[in-house]
């Protein structure tokens, strides 16, 4: 118990620390591993990850696999940027990391080799969680990103199976019968209810049916969960489910971050290797730009895509940890892992403003073709931009049609402005963070503009960016923090309303008004008498 208070304390005290200096706190989950490898012993506790915290680290991997499933389409993972993206990334990688590593640590080819193709993966974890923080799973470069992940992960299953012998017996084939449960499923959450009995049923599919269910059969459990995830994905209370399960995946998730920390001393020539390692982790990034420029996407999708995948993945452990010839790496794996962490964690909270800085260099990369998702938006006759077309964006559209004005909605979803077009709502895919968009937008029969995205960054950028193109009408914006008025103002919003303030006032209204009418009403009655 006591390493687990120790545990505890020291994930607070350096997540709260990296938090001051606008650091994810995942960074300072990190360095608290490594504090504790460090001097755990020295006060006779384990400097290593013991079985507890193992276990908490896979139920964390698991969660977060099956929310990433639940806000996922199935036609994702299709699409040719993503399967030719991972493909291309993971040929060229090892191309470029296995000469290297044999040239500099190993004068053993297959080690070179096995050593080249766990660092062409990317980190699942590390991506989907930043990208969650920024709520930007769905959009576009999320969704993409997600995507090339899942077929990393799936190439990582085929490595296994070669060099380490573990081929999956004929019930692995079960996993094409999985649609079947679709409807079983849907009932399970229908009768699920609202209260504890949802977040049970959440960590039933995900841990059991996904986790253990798949690798009874077989398979690993992180893709049984991913497809459990996949089967819900277009259930109407896929979003609560995935709400549910928050708190209780980002806790065992420190416990993931820990174990990366804490996976080993280095002596050494670990050390020089994860140095290495990190001064190539540019190439990583480059390589995937690169790829994704010549399937037509543009500089800036390209850009923050490829940075959110560069950092090497806790996957290549596992490759790493299940073949023999390359066990020998492991520890030396790890640290690198570690470090292209702490690297590409604190480049990816400030990638939009990277790419802006960068941005007349990056778009000379850019083709002339461009892809469909990424083409010109053209706003029509449309008098309100409403940005961010959640529940809060939608209730403002709806509003605005009432009073006979001609809103249109945009939202970086694609999946969500389908839903609203086929709702009969006017609704387009655009990112208010896309340069691109605003320098081909025309803004001249726009008079408001709505900020209703839940992201901050969002918000800020689509107020700076109006104001820079000239708009000069009123731009209304919500806050879910009272310390974000202040900043949303500043960017150029004339009004900024706290969602929640403004929710509590309005039932006060009614409240008032319903006394009203029913005080009336009853002095209606009482004066014939």
């Amino acid at each position: 118990m006591h390493f687990e208070v120790f545990a505890i304390g020291t994930a607070f005290v350096f997540g709260l620390a990296v938090r001051q200096v606008g650091l994810p706190p995942l960074v300072g989950f990190l360095a608290a591993g490594f504090f504790i490898n460090l001097i755990g012993p020295r006060f006779g506790m384990p400097g290593e990850t013991g079985p507890i915290l193992e276990y908490i680290a896979e139920l964390g991997v698991l969660m977060l696999l099956f929310t990433i499933g639940l806000k996922m389409k199935l036609r994702q993972i299709t699409e040719p940027q993503v399967v030719g993206g991972a493909l291309i990334h993971f040929i060229v990688s090892i191309g470029v990391f296995t000469p290297i590593i044999w040239l500099l640590f190993t004068s053993e080819w297959m080690g070179a080799l096995l050593v080249g193709i766990a660092l062409a993966f990317s980190s699942t974890v590390l991506s989907a969680k930043i990208l969650e923080a920024k709520r930007e799973l769905g959009t576009f470069h999320g969704r993409t990103a997600i995507g090339i992940l899942i077929v990393q992960d799936i190439i990582a299953l085929v490595v296994l199976a070669i060099f380490a012998g573990k081929l999956p017996g004929p019930w692995a084939l079960l996993i094409f019968a999985t649609p079947l449960l679709r409807p079983v499923l849907f009932k399970l959450l229908d009768l699920a209810g609202h209260d504890e009995v949802l977040l049970l049923a959440g960590m039933m599919l995900s841990l059991v049916i996904g986790g253990v269910g798949f690798e009874i059969i077989g398979l690993k459990g992180e893709i049984g969960a991913l497809v459990m995830g996949l089967l819900l994905s277009g259930h109407p209370r896929a979003g609560e489910l995935s709400s549910s399960l928050w708190a209780l995946k980002e806790v065992f998730l420190i416990g993931f971050f820990l174990s990366i920390g804490m996976s080993g001393l280095p002596d050494w020539n670990a050390i020089i290797f994860a140095l290495v390692l990190a001064a190539l982790l540019p190439v990583k990034g480059i390589l995937f730009f690169a790829v994704l420029i010549a399937f037509k996407l543009r500089a800036r999708t390209s850009f923050v895509t490829a940075l959110s995948l560069t950092a090497y993945s806790e996957f290549g452990l596992i490759v790493a940890a299940g073949i023999p010839a390359a066990q020998d790496y492991l520890v030396p794996l790890a640290i690198a892992v570690s470090v292209s962490f702490l690297i590409a964690a604190p480049l990816n909270r400030f990638a939009h403003q990277i790419f802006e800085r960068f941005e007349p260099q990056l778009q000379r990369f850019e083709l002339s073709t461009r892809h469909p998702d990424e083409q010109p938006k053209d706003l029509g006759d449309a008098d309100i931009l409403v940005f961010g077309m959640g529940r809060t964006g939608t209730a403002a559209y709806n509003a605005l049609i009432e009073k006979g004005h001609r809103p249109i909605g945009l939202d970086a979803d694609i999946y969500k402005v389908e839903g609203h077009a086929e709702a009969g709502r006017n609704a387009i895919f655009a990112d208010a963070e896309d340069s691109n968009f605003w320098n081909s937008v025309d803004l001249t029969k726009i008079t408001a503009a709505v900020l209703a995205m839940d992201d901050l960054e969002a918000k800020l950028i689509a107020a700076r960016m109006l104001r820079a193109s000239g708009f000069s009408g009123t731009i209304v914006s919500h806050a879910l923090h009272a310390d974000h008025v202040a900043q949303i103002t500043e960017a150029g919003a004339d009004q900024t309303y706290l969602t929640m303030q403004e929710a509590g006032q309005s039932l006060a209204i009614h409240a008032l008004e319903t006394t009203g009418s029913e005080n009336a009403a009853d002095g209606e009655r009482a004066a014939p008498a």
